[in-house]
């Protein structure tokens, strides 16, 4: 059964779940009835970074134009154009045990493509989640409903896995950027 986190809550994933491995971190949303007749399309991006919460390379930004990291232990499955349909619209596996030394966090975070030309925002979603899932066993040991908080934001920092020692947790964020991608991008390190 699925822990439910609520924002700012952190949980041990490797210390409760011995041979914890590989998992699959699931994001999913639906949109409000919009009659802006734009089709909406979020994106997952995942930022890689170092205990400065810097990503050190391009090969550590994983978004639907470069969907691994540079050995492979990250990977976006590839990018939902639409989001309909049940369960998760976009996934990204990661090995725990192969993420190079040098990352301390992988963030999560969704964002809204062309959001400003297509007069699009967080406040038109709806039921956004992401989950992790052991790949083992298929079974959903996360949950983190992010709610209805926003309005005018076009970037979420939905969480992050993160090191403590030997150990990795996840962190429930979920912060709002009012510039999306770009301001994502400039916060990790890369604008």
């Amino acid at each position: 059964m699925a822990i439910n986190l609520s924002k700012g809550q952190k949980i041990d994933l490797t210390k409760s779940n011995p041979g914890l491995s590989k998992i699959t971190v699931g994001l999913g949303w639906d949109t409000n009835k919009y009659d802006g007749g734009k089709d909406f399309d979020l994106d997952v991006s995942v930022f890689l970074t170092n205990a400065e919460g810097k990503v050190s390379s391009d090969k550590n930004f994983i978004f639907f134009n470069n969907k691994q990291n540079e050995n492979g232990s990250v990977v976006h499955t590839g990018d939902n154009l639409t989001g309909e349909g049940e369960g998760d619209d976009e996934q990204v596996k990661v090995d725990l045990s192969s993420v190079p030394a040098d990352v301390e966090k992988i963030a999560f975070t969704i964002t809204i493509y062309e959001a400003s030309e297509r007069s699009q925002n967080f406040g038109q979603v709806s039921r956004a989640y992401a989950r992790i899932v052991n790949d083992a066993n298929q079974e959903e040991l996360v949950r983190f409903d992010l709610g209805e908080d926003f309005s005018i934001e076009t970037g979420v920092v939905v969480g992050e896995l993160y090191r403590n020692g030997a150990e990795w947790k996840f962190n429930a964020i979920g912060s709002g950027y009012k510039d999306g991608l770009a301001g994502l991008t400039r916060d990790y390190g890369l604008a």
